[in-house]
């Protein structure tokens, strides 16, 4: 790609702490590049209704990329919109003339699983076409869950401020002299890669969950309760983490046992709202074990808390922002940018590029090895790969007591 270049860049999925970190690389290096920066308002269906931002003019200088890097959210607006699938030739043909008419050189998607599903379809038509326009992906997901990179940025923040708050919880928890039992609910959907994290709280007996519970293992309520029971006599503080994607055998999510009546499912057809895992344990605990029980949903507050984010998190995301703009004006399409981790001691990754239609719509487990054989722990292992990816505190800046955010575009 020779001349100005104009990049179209987009957010979709949920909301992390370090998709706007990833925004700012792609600005950073589109403009060291030359190359003009459009933003697609709300995603890619908020492009094709019409919706752009000159992000040139959006983001003047500096100052407001480094404004924009500690911002939480998602700044330019996301979407969850499924493209139809191939064969719907009349809105690909749509879609590439749009892109056309806007003199787009090139598109970059920042999101999780269902955004690569994105880039995959537009760059797969677009090559069968013959269209000269790139598609390239840089990923987002606290879930941790694409496949292919060894981890995925918003991932690291989201396990600092979960492992942060089981901690802090612990030590609430523990001040009375009573048995009690508190169920920390944690995001993650199908993968325990979130909830996993809660065992960086700390040691045992100082924060960290005696048990956490991962998708990837059916739970069994007798077989919990009985170790719960086995702890309380030991002790007076038991704190689990669990994973609101938890199945039973049969695989029903222990959610839908308390999911509100009419709740549905977005347009990749996942459940919309997955919450009430910890109610549901919480009450089975409290009728079985007769103690006190909690239930803590943290929510969305996990997604976006860029108070305490991790400092490598934002760098590795603002770096895979950078990069996709090297892999666009090299040439590459229906790729996303990805990380190898090269040693864990001292911590370094590289940047990779791969191909997308061989990540979108696939989900990365933890990895059997790296969870206990009782099902209800994770492992030294897992401690291992996830306790880098929590380190490092950004500078944060402050006005009038609380962190200064980059004003919301109108």
């Amino acid at each position: 790609m020779s001349g100005e270049k104009n990049i179209l860049v987009g957010q979709s999925g949920g909301p992390t702490a370090a998709i706007n970190a990833s925004l700012a690389g792609v600005v950073a290096a589109a403009r060291a590049e030359g190359c003009r920066v459009t933003g697609m308002r709300h995603g890619i269906q908020g492009f094709l209704a019409g919706r752009t931002v000159d992000l040139d003019e959006a983001l003047p200088g500096q100052e407001s990329l480094t404004l924009l890097r500690q911002t939480p959210a998602s700044w330019l607006g996301s979407c969850r919109f499924k493209l139809p699938d191939l064969s719907d030739q009349a809105f690909y043909e749509d879609a590439l003339a749009r892109l056309d008419a806007a003199g787009i050189d090139a598109v970059l998607y920042i999101g999780g699983n269902d955004s690569m599903d994105t880039i995959a379809k537009l760059g797969t038509y677009g090559a069968r076409a013959g269209s000269p326009i790139r598609f390239i992906g840089v990923p987002k997901t606290i879930d941790n869950d694409l496949v292919g990179t060894d981890h995925t940025p918003g991932y690291g923040s989201a396990a600092k401020f979960v492992a942060t708050s089981c901690g802090e919880l612990f030590r609430d928890a523990d001040v009375y002299d009573l048995k009690s039992v508190t169920f920390v609910e944690i995001m993650g959907r199908d993968a325990g890669w979130l909830a996993g994290a809660s065992a960086l709280a700390g040691p045992r007996g100082a924060g960290r969950p005696e048990l956490v519970l991962l998708p990837e293992v059916p739970l069994g309520e007798d077989a919990l309760m009985e170790r719960i029971a086995e702890l309380l006599s030991r002790q007076n503080t038991v704190m689990v983490g669990v994973s609101e994607g938890v199945r039973t055998a049969d695989g029903t999510l222990i959610c839908e046992r308390t999911v509100a009546a009419g709740t549905g499912t977005d347009e990749f057809g996942h459940l919309a709202q997955l919450s009430g895992t910890s109610r549901y344990l919480a009450g089975v605990a409290k009728v079985r074990l007769g103690c006190k029980t909690r239930a803590v949903e943290l929510s969305t507050l996990q997604r976006c808390a860029s108070h305490v984010a991790s400092r490598t998190d934002l760098d590795e995301a603002f770096e895979l922002g950078r990069a996709g703009v090297r892999a666009a004006l090299d040439g590459q399409t229906a790729k996303m940018c990805a990380l190898t981790r090269v040693s864990d001691d001292p911590y370094r990754t590289e940047p990779a590029l791969l191909d997308v239609v061989e990540i979108a719509n696939r989900v990365k487990p933890v990895p059997r090895a790296w969870i206990s054989a009782d099902g209800m722990d994770v492992t030294e292992d897992f401690e291992r790969y996830a306790r880098p990816l929590v380190c490092g505190e950004e500078p944060v800046t402050y006005a009038a007591g609380v962190p200064a955010r980059l004003a919301p575009l109108a």
